[in-house]
């Protein structure tokens, strides 16, 4: 399966942010139906730390229309945050962006009325150190 551009970097930038990741291809199983959340190009990521329980997805915003990429990947968060409470509930939904797509796009009203209305969960990741930047609860 191809993996988001970004895949091995924020899988980087978890680890040295002391996270340990411990699948890199999710499986989510409801009735009689099974996810695997890793559609089009993009993986989740599951990761611990300190008995923390987290699953990322990650997202390029490359596209040439930021708000085809913005519905996409929030009917996909919203699927895969929905599925973890039933079947891994321990488990939290981040959704994964660079930096310049946070300090860009992210900034505009529409993005932050997604963010606040669906409370969505984000990691910025420094795509070019490949860091962590900033965790939003």
């Amino acid at each position: 399966m191809a993996k988001d551009i970004y895949h091995d970097t924020v899988k980087t930038a978890l680890e040295k942010d002391g996270w340990t990741i411990t699948e890199e291809l999710l499986r989510l199983t409801i009735g009689s139906r099974s996810v695997y959340i890793d559609l089009g190009a993009e993986k989740l990521i599951a990761a611990e730390k300190e008995g923390r329980k987290i699953a990322i997805e990650i997202k390029s915003f490359v596209s040439p229309s930021p708000v085809n990429d913005l519905e996409n990947a929030l009917g996909q968060y919203i699927l895969y945050r929905d599925a973890l409470k039933r079947s891994q509930p321990q488990r939290i939904l981040y959704l994964a962006i660079s930096d310049e797509v946070y300090l860009d796009f992210f900034q505009e009203e529409i993005a932050q009325m997604v963010i606040e209305e669906q409370k969505l969960k984000l990691i910025i990741f420094d795509a070019n150190k490949a860091e962590v930047v900033k965790w939003i609860e």
